[in-house]
């Protein structure tokens, strides 16, 4: 019987104890939670390759990629950043519960584990890390490239488009050079609500980044802008969309379904059905993936 989880939560679990693993999977499904299953931290990070579960329950000790590079390498991608990780684990000392925290982790539980505190917390984390979500899409949609760095100079999480802004410059997922990371570290440590950052990367289209505000330990948080005329803009210029359109094609181009769209902006599915018929017809194409690939290349100046 479904017991408490909204329908859709997944929950993936990474544990190399099978036996472990199968309580686990059973406890979260007897929960209501849909659960998947990885043995090895190579595993997870391939199968997130391929769904985006709500929440991630991780054993620290495993052969291989431990638990903690695992989450430390979901923390560095900006697609997964915002997953929530819950440590399981038998290492009880204060520094591995430190350890687990540094890399990103959200929550750490000792074994043997209450498997019904371990149920409560999953629910508490999944709530709290959709609302953030939330926050950092609308925040993204009202125009806003935001991200913030841990004092280390690690990206923790971006608003989408500022993701693409980053990925264009250092690739998808991949950690800022030395260099800017000591311009992001250098501002941090000023403290100043005015600290501008330099361009990070004018020839990939990356302007400055402004430090704003710690938001919370470990964190703190960044805007930043584009050089020169921004994608949208160029879209705009080119294909004669209006702004709706432009907005709708930026989440096209995320990734994100029509009824993700409809949320996001707040109109309705059918709306954006008709939005995007037009924005094909304007750009002379037949689906989302001409679409997509049409105005990657427009903003990239290949169009």
């Amino acid at each position: 019987m479904r017991d408490g989880a909204p329908a859709g939560d997944m929950v993936l679990v990474v544990d190399d104890n099978r036996d472990e693993l199968n309580m686990l999977v059973e406890a979260l499904e007897r929960g209501g939670f849909t659960a998947l299953a990885a043995t090895r931290g190579e595993a997870a990070l391939t199968l997130l390759e391929r769904v985006m579960p709500s929440l991630v329950v991780m054993d620290a000790v495993m052969p291989g990629m431990d638990g903690f590079t695992t989450c430390q390498q979901i923390k560095r991608d900006a697609r997964t950043a915002h997953l929530p990780v819950i440590f399981m684990t038998g290492l009880t000392e204060t520094a591995h519960v430190l350890r687990g925290l540094e890399v990103g982790g959200t929550d750490y539980v000792t074994k043997p584990v209450n498997l019904v505190e371990l149920l409560a917390r999953i629910r508490v984390h999944i709530a709290t890390a959709r609302a953030a979500h939330g926050a950092r899409l609308a925040l993204d949609a009202s125009g806003r490239h935001l991200f913030a760095v841990s004092p280390l100079g690690h990206i923790l999480w971006s608003t989408p488009q500022a993701a693409s802004l980053l990925s264009a410059a250092f690739g998808e997922g991949a950690v800022p050079p030395e260099p800017v990371q000591a311009l992001l570290l250098r501002a941090v440590s000023g403290g100043s609500d005015t600290e501008t950052v330099e361009p990070l990367a004018p020839a990939a289209g990356v302007g400055p980044a402004r430090y704003l505000l710690p938001t919370a330990p470990g964190e703190h948080l960044f805007q930043l802008t584009a050089a020169g005329p921004s994608g949208e803009d160029i879209l705009r210029a080119q294909i004669d969309l209006t702004l709706r359109e432009v907005e709708v094609l930026r989440w096209l181009i995320h990734g994100k379904t029509n009824r993700e769209i409809s949320e996001i902006l707040g109109i309705s599915p059918r709306t954006v059905n008709k939005h995007l018929e037009r924005i094909f017809s304007k750009m002379g194409v037949e689906n989302r993936a001409s679409a997509t690939s049409l105005a990657m290349r427009i903003m990239a100046g290949k169009g």
